[in-house]
């Protein structure tokens, strides 16, 4: 394997212990540890339309839980007729005649800031749907994601990526360049995306699933409207989305030889001088005007300088 994984301890019997097994079996988990032709997986939509993965993906979002999307449509009544729903979702996937229903977004406060942060709420159905799929793709991409990434993956999170934080200062990279990206979720080119899943995923129904709820419509205070960039935050595959497309950024920063501490959208680059520093700062700076990404602006530029001893 030619990049850099991230799974903590992720040599081992309990590497891929948190995969879906009634898809990923032992050998699919052998084609992937060993590499598939071109690296390019091909026929994936029988796995997302199966009932039984929907059957398992919708375990997964009635533990959850959540309101009712722009269907009305609750937990509730959807498991009432639990089998018939699972069925037609199948069917429609498999006759290619699944359409996602508009999100329904909502506004919540945003922590330490007087702005509020837009929320999609998926139908239920649509919920189950992108676990279904997230279920399926997710394995692919985490084999080859990098380990300075720690947001919204498997066995991994803050207190991982605080760890990490504290073994590079203690080696002395004591200068700090804190940033993050203004309004990502929003912001994703939808094209440039898909360039980036379509290096991994060539089967074209896939792609069209995952597009679709890149496009999906949106119902807020009764207007719709359809998004030309980003991906609802609230939308089960969102997260996975924006680790797929931040994987260029992973990738170019570690081959820079910059120590960068990634959680989604917010990121750090450790340095051993200020000098360094400056130096990460223009780079990524460069690298995510060229995703068409903007970094969140300080007081006088994107990015802050802070000598940490």
């Amino acid at each position: 394997m030619s990049e850099e994984t991230i799974q903590a301890g992720d040599t081992g019997p309990d590497k891929w212990d948190w995969v879906e097994r009634t898809v990923w079996t032992d050998r699919m988990l052998e084609a992937l540890e060993n590499g598939v032709k071109g690296d390019i997986w091909y026929s994936l939509i029988d796995k997302v339309h199966r009932l039984g993965t929907l059957a398992n993906a919708w375990q997964y979002v009635r533990r959850a839980g959540g309101a009712a999307g722009s269907d009305q449509q609750s937990l509730e009544q959807f498991e009432k007729r639990l089998d018939e729903n699972l069925e037609k979702l199948s069917e429609e996937l498999r006759t290619q005649k699944y359409r996602p229903r508009p999100i329904r977004r909502t506004y919540i406060d945003k922590p330490g800031s007087k702005e509020k942060r837009p929320l999609g709420i998926p139908s239920v159905r649509d919920r189950v749907v992108q676990t279904a799929l997230k279920m399926v793709i997710e394995p692919i991409f985490e084999h080859i994601f990098m380990s300075n990434s720690y947001g919204f993956r498997p066995r991994k999170g803050c207190k991982d990526a605080l760890r990490r934080v504290e073994g590079l200062l203690s080696k002395g990279y004591t200068w700090v360049v804190d940033t993050d990206l203004k309004s990502y979720f929003d912001s994703i080119p939808h094209n440039r995306l898909m360039e980036v899943v379509q290096e991994y995923i060539a089967d074209s129904r896939v792609l069209g699933l995952i597009e679709g709820f890149l496009k999906q419509e949106i119902l807020e205070d009764l207007q719709l409207w359809t998004p030309e960039r980003g991906a609802p935050q609230g939308a089960v595959i969102s997260p996975l989305l924006s680790n797929i497309y931040l994987h260029t950024v992973d990738k170019a920063m570690k081959t820079a030889g910059y120590e960068m501490v990634r959680y989604a959208d917010d990121f750090i680059i450790l340095c051993k001088s200020r000098q360094e520093a400056e130096s990460a700062l223009a780079f990524v700076s460069e690298l995510t005007r060229k995703l068409e990404l903007i970094l969140h602006a300080g007081e006088d530029q994107p990015g802050r300088f802070l000598p940490s001893r």
